[in-house]
């Protein structure tokens, strides 16, 4: 699928965005990070507003042992545990902040990196807050995204469907429809070790504006090439055993597996070999 940059701007020039209401988001970490490929990244900052329509999200489902959440709750990670659609940034490494938007039910912890976003508008100001003229390098990868955008710890738990400065949007408009026509591509996840072979890393197709190597992008390694609006028959679901406030951590590790169940080392998704 050939991507024309400017294109989600026209879309956006011409029919506006509205923000993302609580009600639209699935409360499934995995099915979340499928919706939110194609939606927007916006921050009202007082120099202007900056904005993006995410290409890249990675999924952190309950019992995951990549994610934060894995041996339980702390203070650090309340955010992942508030109702989906809230925002929850940390810092990684000491060098880059990171906003991730929480997935589950109240109670239960899951989150969604955003890993990229197709900048739209306050260009500018992207670039002076990135010391960075590079339009493809301004927000390809989550810490280039979180600075571009001005995300820090301050908006670690901002309801992201409310009425904050930082909020998620779609693109409004009936030639919303044709975006809603983009494929999705899915891949392991980049950059950990724990459950490195589960394909929940979902991206554009095509898009330049997705970050990671590219021979995971290329032909014969994507999982799948689905519609957005086919993405509903193929919803993968959490075990219940996952859904209590309180759980042991082989509850959610069971949960975990059975979510991600057939998307290991040896599919297409991952070049690697089983071992």
């Amino acid at each position: 699928m050939n991507h024309s940059v400017g294109t989600a701007k026209q879309l956006v020039k011409k029919n506006g965005m509205r923000r993302l209401r609580r009600a639209e988001l699935p409360s499934d970490t995995i099915e979340l990070a499928r919706f939110l490929i194609g939606k927007m990244v916006v921050h009202e900052l007082p120099a202007g507003r900056v904005s993006g329509r995410i290409v890249e999200t990675e999924a952190y489902p309950p019992g995951d042992p990549a994610g934060h959440h894995f041996r339980g709750p702390t203070p650090r990670i309340r955010s992942m545990y508030l109702e989906p659609g809230h925002a929850y940034v940390f810092f990684n490494y000491g060098a880059h902040f990171m906003l991730n938007v929480s997935g589950e039910p109240a109670g239960t912890a899951g989150g969604i990196l955003i890993r990229a976003v197709e900048p739209l508008e306050g260009l500018e100001l992207m670039k002076k807050h990135r010391d960075c003229c590079n339009l493809l390098g301004l927000t390809r990868g989550p810490g280039r995204l979180a600075a571009a955008f001005q995300v820090n710890r301050s908006h670690d738990g901002v309801d992201l469907c409310g009425e904050s400065a930082l909020w998620l949007g779609a693109i409004t408009g009936e030639d919303a429809k044709s975006d809603a026509q983009k494929v999705i591509g899915e891949t392991v996840r980049i950059g950990i070790t724990r459950a490195a072979d589960h394909v929940l890393r979902f991206y554009e197709s095509g898009n330049p504006f997705v970050s990671g190597p590219k021979r995971l992008l290329g032909a014969g390694v994507v999982a799948s090439a689905k519609k957005i609006a086919a993405s509903a028959t193929t919803k993968v679901k959490v075990k219940s055993g996952a859904r209590s406030k309180r759980h042991s951590a082989a509850a959610p590790a069971s949960a975990f597996s059975g979510a991600t169940a057939g998307k290991n080392i040896g599919t297409k998704a991952n070049p690697r070999k089983s071992k």
